[in-house]
């Protein structure tokens, strides 16, 4: 009795996309955080990628839209796209051209921020300490000054919220 590849046609598909790309399953396994057994099981159809997996496996190898569609397909999830994988088609320059965007839904811890603030926004660029007074950035988000004047007063309210916690403070009752 042989072993059972319930998803052997999704992970020839990977595969195949991976190979293309001359990336070693440690590479990929590396930048999708997940171990290289578990890519080999996906890509010999033994496994189905949860879909968190799947959409940065769609991500990180940049196929396009109906490549990208197939494989969510194959993997057996809903037919329709999910929230996270946004097909965009921007015509401002004149041809039409669709962005796969899937978004990583991860946490991504710092130590370090720095504010930058010009006439689009502001952009917050979070680092992390790797050496010797060296900081990395993790990650860049930006944002309208509007949102940013939000965002400032939802880190107030949620710290103060740990702080001094959510229930009502009364005065005891009298005698």
């Amino acid at each position: 009795m042989g072993e059972r590849t319930p998803f052997i046609t999704l992970g020839r598909h990977l595969k195949y996309v991976r190979e293309q790309l001359h990336q070693s399953v440690a590479e990929v396994s590396g930048a999708v955080e997940i171990d290289e057994q578990t890519l080999e099981k996906i890509e010999s159809g033994q496994e189905r990628p949860a879909e968190d997996i799947l959409l940065l496996l769609i991500s990180h190898y940049g196929v396009e839209e109906q490549q990208a569609l197939q494989l969510w397909e194959l993997a057996e999830y809903d037919a329709s796209a999910p929230e996270q994988l946004k097909i965009e088609t921007d015509t401002s320059a004149g041809q039409k051209v669709v962005m796969l965007l899937a978004m990583d839904m991860r946490t991504i811890y710092s130590d370090g921020v720095q504010a930058d603030v010009d006439q689009a926004g502001v952009t917050l660029t979070f680092t992390q300490a790797s050496g010797k007074s060296q900081k990395t950035p993790v990650a860049r988000v930006g944002m309208s000054a509007e949102q940013a004047k939000a965002v400032v007063y939802t880190i107030q309210q949620a710290l103060l919220k740990s702080q001094y916690g959510t229930g009502s403070k009364f005065l005891p009752p009298g005698k």
